[in-house]
């Protein structure tokens, strides 16, 4: 059975969605600093409520980014944001 789709009996269903895995502690695989917008990091701060990074980690931010390398998944990201589909990227046309 998918998570993403009701449950089958007697007439009613009920959807399952997926838990985020939501990371506390030292325990973390992968220790890379994250792109997150700045409004959530700050509400994160506020509420201690977890944040999702552009590349889909969800976490509660209590680490000093500038100790870790900036995840190659997040730059990529971050860097074809506004960027022109299906072009070199060098302007002009022929």
């Amino acid at each position: 059975m998918s998570t993403l789709e009701p449950e089958r009996g007697l007439g009613t269903g009920t959807l399952v969605e997926p838990v985020p895995q939501v990371s506390h502690g030292d325990g973390d695989h992968e220790r890379f600093a994250h792109y997150v917008q700045k409004d959530k990091i700050m509400e994160s701060a506020l509420s201690g409520s977890p944040v999702v990074a552009l590349c889909g980690k969800v976490w509660v931010p209590g680490r000093d980014p500038k100790k870790y390398p900036v995840c190659p998944m997040c730059k990529e990201i971050y860097d074809g944001i506004g960027k022109p589909q299906g072009g070199d990227g060098e302007g002009g046309g022929k």
